[in-house]
C-alpha cells in the first residue's frame, strides 16, 4: 500500500479516536477549544442574581413590608386621641355663655377606655347641664363594654386580620419568588443543552472535515471513486448547517438567560459572550431518592408550601371574623363612669376626706342599652361566614392532595429518567463502537463513506438525546424541590 494512503488512513483514524476513547469512560463534556473557553456561569450564580435584584423578586419583597404596615394601621386604631371644643356668645356687648370641653382618651386593648379631661361652663345662658364653677371641672373615668365588645370588637379584630395577613404575605412573596426561580433554572439547563449541543456540533464538523479532505485526497490517488468525494462533502455541508442552527439556538437561549440578569442600580445586564455553563448531571448526579427523603418532602411541603399556608392565612382571617360576629349577638350594654374634681385635677394634695366620697358624691354616670330584636343581620353574617370557613377548609384540602400528589408525580419522573439516563448511556457506548467498527471496516475497504456517516450520525443523535434527558432531569431536581414548596436549589433535595 502506498506510504501516501497510509497516511491519509492514519489521519482519519486518530479522527475517530476521542469515540473510541469515550466508550470506555462516563460521558463526559468536550475538550476546551479556542472558542470554547470561558468563565463558568453556574446555577448558583444565577439564582443569587434573580434572588437579589430581578424586579419580580423585587416585588415579592414588598409584600411583606406592605403586610407590616397593614398592621401598623390597625394599631392606628388603639391610638390615644385629644380633642378640643369651645363655643362661646356675646351679643351687643352682653356675654351669653362660653363653654370649653377638652378631653383625652386612650383606648385599651381589653376593650374599655381611659379618659381624662377638662370642662367649663360659665355665663348667664349656659346649658345647665354644662354649667360648672367659674374654676372649671376635671374629671376622669372609664367607658367600658360589658357585652358586645367585652371580649372582641372592631379594633381588636382589625389588629388580627392583619397580623394574619403578614402570613398570608409572606406565603406570596414565597410563592412568587419560588416560581420565578423554578423559570430560571429550567432556562438555564436549557441554556445548557444548547451548549452542549454546539459543541457535539463542533466536533462532528470537525471529524466531517477531516474525513472530507481526506477522501478527496484519496479520490485524487485513485484509491476511491469520485463519487464518495461527493458524499463526504454533501455530509460535511449537512453538518455545517446543523452547527449553523446549534449557534442561533445558544445565541437565543443566551438573550432568553440574560433576561434574569440586573444589577444594583436595576439596570439589565447581558450575559458575556465568554460565559459557559457548568456542566450538565452526570453520572455521580443519578442518585435515588431515599424513601425516607421523598416522605420528608411530602412532609414539608404540608408544612412550609406557600399555597397551604395562604390558605390558613386565609382561615385564620375568617375565624377572626367569626369571633367578631359572634360577638355581635349579644346587646349593647355599655357604662360610662367618670370621677369629677372641681378646678385642679386630680392629684395627691387632694384631702382624704375628699378622695373618700368620690364613689358617692362627685361622679358622673351613664348607662346605655341596645338590641335588636330580630338580629336577622347579624345571624345571616355569622352563616356566612361560617360557609366561607366550610369553602375554605375544603379548598385547603384538596390543595393539600394535590400538593402531596405533585410532589410524588415529579419523584416518579425523577426515578423515570434515572432509568432512561443509564439506558441512554450505554446507547451511546453502542454507538461509540459500532462507529469504532464501521471505521475498521472502512480502512480494510469493506465499508463506505456513507455507511460511516450514518454511524456518526447515529453517535451525534444519541449523545443528543443523553443531553436531553440530563437536561430534563436536572429540572426535575429543581421542580420536585419546588413542589415540595421549598426554594429551588442547585444541590440535589
Amino acid at each position: 500500500m502506498p506510504l501516501r494512503i497510509i497516511l491519509l488512513l492514519l489521519l482519519i483514524w486518530l479522527a475517530a479516536m476521542p469515540g473510541q476513547v469515550r466508550a470506555q469512560a462516563p460521558l463526559a463534556g468536550p475538550a476546551p477549544t479556542a472558542d470554547s473557553v470561558g468563565r463558568v456561569f453556574g446555577l448558583s450564580d444565577l439564582l443569587s442574581y434573580v434572588a437579589l435584584r430581578h424586579p419580580v423578586a423585587r416585588q415579592a419583597g414588598l409584600l411583606p413590608e406592605r403586610a407590616r404596615q397593614e398592621v401598623r394601621y390597625a394599631r392606628g386604631l388603639f391610638d390615644p386621641s385629644a380633642t378640643s371644643k369651645y363655643s362661646g356668645k356675646t351679643l351687643k356687648g352682653q356675654e351669653y355663655f362660653h363653654d370649653w370641653d377638652t378631653q383625652l382618651r386612650v383606648p385599651v386593648w381589653y376593650g374599655f377606655e381611659v379618659k381624662a379631661g377638662y370642662e367649663r361652663g360659665t355665663g348667664q345662658y349656659v346649658n345647665p347641664e354644662n354649667y360648672t364653677a367659674p374654676a372649671g371641672l376635671s374629671y376622669v373615668g372609664l367607658s367600658v363594654p360589658l357585652a358586645q365588645g367585652l371580649l372582641i370588637d372592631e379594633r381588636r379584630a382589625a389588629v388580627r386580620q392583619a397580623q394574619a395577613l403578614q402570613g398570608l404575605a409572606e406565603a406570596e412573596r414565597r410563592g412568587a419568588l419560588n416560581k420565578l426561580l423554578l423559570q430560571a433554572a429550567k432556562d438555564y439547563w436549557d441554556w445548557t443543552l444548547t451548549y452542549r449541543q454546539l459543541e457535539l456540533n463542533r466536533q462532528n464538523l470537525r471529524l466531517g472535515d477531516v474525513r472530507f479532505r481526506a477522501v478527496r485526497q484519496r479520490v485524487r490517488l485513485g484509491d476511491l471513486a469520485a463519487i464518495d468525494s461527493v458524499e463526504a462533502l454533501g455530509e460535511l455541508q449537512k453538518r455545517q448547517a446543523e452547527l449553523s442552527q446549534a449557534q442561533l439556538e445558544f445565541q437565543n437561549a443566551t438573550l432568553l438567560l440574560s433576561n434574569y440578569l440586573w444589577n444594583a442600580q436595576q439596570q439589565p445586564l447581558n450575559l458575556p459572550a465568554t460565559a459557559r455553563p457548568q456542566p450538565l448531571p452526570g453520572p455521580a448526579d443519578w442518585r435515588t431518592l431515599p424513601p425516607d427523603s421523598l416522605a420528608a418532602l411530602t412532609a414539608l411541603a404540608q408544612q412550609i408550601h406557600p399555597e397551604l399556608q395562604k390558605s390558613r392565612a386565609k382561615l385564620l382571617q375568617l375565624s377572626v371574623e367569626n369571633r367578631l360576629l359572634r360577638n355581635k349577638l349579644l346587646p349593647k350594654l355599655n357604662l360610662d363612669y367618670n370621677l369629677l374634681q372641681a378646678g385642679q385635677p386630680f392629684g395627691p394634695e387632694t384631702p382624704a376626706s375628699l378622695r373618700g366620697s368620690y364613689l358617692t358624691n362627685n361622679y358622673k354616670l351613664g348607662v346605655s342599652f341596645a338590641y335588636p330584636l330580630l338580629l336577622r343581620q347579624e345571624r345571616a353574617k355569622l352563616q356566612l361566614n361560617r360557609l366561607k370557613q366550610q369553602d375554605a377548609e375544603l379548598g385547603l384540602q384538596q390543595a393539600a392532595r394535590e400538593i402531596e400528589t405533585g410532589v410524588l408525580t415529579v419523584a416518579n419522573s425523577r426515578a423515570a429518567l434515572r432509568e432512561q439516563l443509564a439506558l441512554q448511556q450505554q446507547v451511546v457506548a453502542n454507538a461509540e463502537r459500532l462507529l469504532g467498527g464501521e471505521q475498521t471496516r472502512f480502512e480494510n475497504g469493506e465499508s463506505s463513506v456513507f455507511l460511516l456517516n450514518a454511524r456518526e450520525a447515529k453517535l451525534l443523535e444519541a449523545r443528543q438525546k443523553l443531553a436531553a434527558l440530563q437536561t430534563k432531569y436536572a429540572q426535575t431536581q429543581a421542580t420536585l424541590r419546588w413542589a415540595a414548596g421549598g426554594i429551588v436549589e442547585q444541590q440535589q433535595p
